[in-house]
């Protein structure tokens, strides 16, 4: 049994303590309030990142062999415990060969020798994309392709797509089918568009306010659909160059119901590619040669006080939306909370909300 006190520990409801997280084997058994002396820190769920394209110099589109520890050192020093390796537009012959990868990354989970961050599946951010294509090579990008898509291995577990393109509908409930998460980006979808893929099962909105028009009062689009339609999640990235402060603390305040998750969105900047797509690191995030945004340096941890410090963000709210929002997404009921039978997937964060601890299934990390 171990035991974890701390000053804060954030349950799905509310911040308590001093309080003990415990332990038994890899499950939380409980969270008993306590008067012992206890450490000045914040007991979390470990964060989970939706949107990984890479980590410095390491692309998920390229990454082999010791490359995946590399990630996972890097991920735990985030307090990231799962996430979903993310590939970006490419010929469609072009996957195969990374989705391998992924999926011996993932397999290699049942090996106890060191703790590593679960990977909950591959995401597939394009190619059926639309008319917001930001950094993806537009001659690329093409309508869904149904037959290519119901070949897909079981690692494939998020697809973004734009809802006005070609067979959209049919190809989300063909996903839906398969509970494959579906979510819309890099799209001019009108209001309407955006309402009938969320009928047909898209669930999130992929980097909300990047990769779509702006919302506009008489044509409100796939934002107007996202910040209205309590059916669909918008995830965000908040490293304050993506998006403003003021338009995070607005969506955190259309998306009150646990309905925004907080990704990362990285790519590999000290490399300088993200899949075939070259770009270079300004300073502030990874752009084009024509200074268009391609993905981010950002780090969870730094996502996570971001939007507490700089957007007037509750660190309860910040949390689930670092937690279990994305967890809930993906089907993993078994994290993304501190409750008793939860997987004990825990960080622990400074009062300056830096990680300083992260336990994988109860094991902790380093």
């Amino acid at each position: 049994m171990q035991r974890l006190p701390a000053a804060r520990v954030v349950t799905p409801t509310r911040i308590t303590g001093p309080a003990v997280v415990s332990i038994d084997g890899s499950r939380i058994v409980g969270i008993e309030p306590t008067r012992e002396s206890v450490p000045d820190r914040t007991i979390a769920p470990g964060f989970v990142d939706l949107q990984v394209n890479g980590i410095g110099a390491i692309d998920i589109a390229a990454a082999s062999g010791e490359d995946w520890d590399e990630l996972d050192t890097a991920l735990l020093a985030q307090g990231v415990t799962t996430w979903c390796p993310t590939l970006v537009t490419a010929p469609l012959d072009a996957y195969a060969a990374p989705l391998e990868r992924v999926a011996w990354a993932a397999a290699r989970q049942r090996d106890h020798d060191r703790v590593r961050p679960s990977i909950a599946g591959a995401h597939l951010e394009g190619p059926f994309l639309g008319g917001a294509p930001g950094a993806h090579p537009a001659q690329l990008i093409r309508p869904p392709d149904g037959a290519w898509l119901a070949a897909l291995p079981p690692i494939v577990k998020v697809v973004t797509l734009a809802p006005e393109a070609a067979g959209a509908i049919d190809t989300i409930e063909a996903l839906r089918d398969r509970h494959v998460l579906v979510s819309m980006g890099h799209s001019t979808a009108t209001y309407e568009e955006a309402t009938r893929a969320i009928d047909a099962g898209a669930r999130l909105v992929t980097h909300c306010f990047n990769g779509m028009a702006p919302l506009h009062h008489r044509e409100p689009g796939l934002l107007g659909a996202a910040l209205t339609d309590d059916r669909v999640s918008v995830s965000l990235i908040a490293d304050l160059v993506h998006v403003h402060p003021a338009a995070i603390a607005l969506a955190f305040r259309a998306k009150r119901q646990g309905r925004l998750a907080l990704v990362t969105d990285a790519v590999a900047w000290q490399r300088g590619t993200v899949g075939e797509v070259r770009m270079t690191f300004d300073g502030s995030a990874p752009r084009l040669a024509d200074g268009t945004l391609a993905g981010s340096a950002l780090t969870m941890d730094a996502a996570l006080r971001n939007v507490v410090q700089h957007c007037g963000v509750s660190l309860l709210d910040a949390v689930h939306a670092a937690t279990a929002t994305p967890a809930g997404l993906l089907g993993l009921e078994d994290r993304g909370e501190i409750l008793p039978g939860r997987r004990a997937d825990l960080v622990a964060l400074t009062p300056d909300l830096e990680v300083e601890r992260t336990w994988v299934g109860g094991r902790e990390a380093g």
